[in-house]
């Protein structure tokens, strides 16, 4: 006898439970509601691209060394090609593809300021501990402009965001925002060029995780900074905690920095008034120069979300950057864009973890229609179809089960999937032209002829 198949999927690919499944595309479906309301069309990518193109996204040493190649069959080796590791690259990609294609009567297929949706999963080779996937859905928006960008539009991001877990009500959260030129600025005053103030965003956007003192050594490793100016920067960056916004701008003037940190100052301040116009309340965001996004394509503003009474991490993150679709064009054309992801996947576990998110539903439907006498049947069927053509999410129970308590199993079974109201009918029943409406949790229920039995249901559910 062959040995069996081993069933558990593979560490890091997650495979949810129908309960689970239930709630994550209800969570899924109010992101995607909230994207489009805000004029963010939807496309998608294909889950494959050619390595360049992937490499050709400054993602950082880390996100490199995550990245999936691809074969085509069991045997022929990895070719040029790599599953995309978020969906910000593709779209970029693939708006320089199409940014000058024309339609019908030669208009433009894309026009400028180009704003998308995409929501697709993505692949990063991690460790996969702490509840992070390998394989995960990104719920993406973005929007690119074609020479030029309002700043409006980085505000615009963060107030959709507001809505969506305004909507999902997971508690008060706190949206972080910063810049990344202020922090550049403020790194060219301790001696570091441009490319090294990059690397070391990908090292001060560990803080939270590795703490002050690994910090300190990884940037004396990195540049021979020394520890008093490692110090200097990390007490920069965190030194507007617990301070309102106008006081972090007023802080940050006084600095009296000209250049990089002066551009980056000016455009925060842009980004905040547009938030302020856009009616996102000040009680949700705050500016965190702490905020430096690990990915080296971001060149301004930025931010990350988060849950105030849950430690889970990030709920969201996002920014601008402006030289990241242009490398794709044979003109090295000006494409500055901004977005924002939400990890849906990643962070779906940690919310039922948290209970924050209630997964004991077993099924869609608000309504099972029970069969009492299965000789009944066609009438069952019947009724099931009405309650469907009116919109309401009916299951039929069409098994023939044993005489002995038959109707205590389909009580039962509606009752372990979560059912809020049942359909039942015995053969006098419907001879009498109604039916019992009844709720399987607490056996509460109701008489209803036949031509109310539609409205009836709406009124309970």
């Amino acid at each position: 006898m062959s040995k069996s198949l081993i069933t558990a999927p593979i560490a890091g690919f997650p495979e949810f439970l129908p309960g689970e499944q239930i709630e994550f595309d209800k969570m899924l479906n109010v992101v995607r509601r909230h994207y489009q309301a805000a004029g963010f069309t939807p496309i998608e990518t294909p889950s494959i691209e050619r390595m360049e193109t992937l490499r050709a996204a400054k993602a950082g040493d880390e996100v490199k060394g995550q990245m999936y190649r691809v074969a085509r069959n069991l045997d022929e080796s990895m070719t040029d090609y790599g599953l995309h590791f978020d969906l910000t690259v593709p779209f970029a990609r693939y708006v320089a593809q199409h940014r000058t294609a024309t339609g019908a009567n030669n208009q433009p297929i894309m026009p400028f300021p180009f704003r998308r949706s995409q929501i697709q999963k993505v692949w990063r080779g991690e460790k996969t501990q702490g509840g992070r996937y390998r394989e995960f859905y990104q719920c993406d928006i973005d929007a690119i402009g074609d020479g030029e960008l309002s700043h409006l539009v980085d505000a615009e991001i963060p107030y959709v965001m507001y809505g969506i877990f305004k909507e999902l009500d997971f508690g008060p959260f706190m949206i972080r925002i910063n810049n990344r030129k202020i922090l550049q600025g403020f790194m060219a005053n301790l001696g570091l060029d441009l490319d090294q103030a990059k690397h070391a965003m990908g090292i001060l956007d560990e803080l939270e995780k590795v703490g002050i003192a690994a910090v300190t050594t990884k940037l004396n490793d990195a540049f021979s900074l020394s520890e008093a100016d490692a110090r200097k920067l990390i007490n920069f960056m965190q030194s507007q905690e617990g301070k309102t916004v106008d006081e972090s701008l007023k802080f940050l003037h006084q600095q009296g920095i000209e250049g990089l940190f002066n551009a980056g100052l000016v455009e925060l301040t842009e980004m905040i008034e547009g938030m302020r116009l856009w009616g996102v309340p000040e009680s949700v965001f705050c500016i965190d120069l702490t905020i430096a996004r690990g990915l080296d394509y971001y060149t301004g503003n930025v931010f990350e979300t988060k849950l105030i009474n849950h430690d889970i991490g990030s709920i969201c993150s996002g920014g601008r950057y402006d030289e990241l679709a242009g490398q794709f064009t044979p003109d090295q054309a000006h494409l500055p864009g901004v977005g924002a992801s939400i990890g849906l996947t990643r962070l779906f576990p940690r919310l039922v973890k948290a209970g924050l998110v209630n997964v004991d539903r077993q099924t869609v439907a608000d309504v099972l229609v029970t069969s009492k006498d299965h000789d009944q049947m066609p009438q069952y069927l019947q009724i099931a179809k009405d309650l469907r053509d009116a919109g309401i999410r009916t299951e039929l129970f069409t098994e023939k089960t044993p005489e002995k308590k038959f109707f205590q199993r389909q009580i039962k079974y509606a009752r372990n999937k979560g059912y809020p109201l049942m359909i039942v009918a015995s053969t006098d029943d419907i001879k009498a032209g109604c039916v019992k409406l009844e709720n399987p949790q607490t056996g509460e229920s109701t008489s209803v002829v036949f031509n109310e039995l539609v409205e009836a249901v709406k009124a309970r559910l």
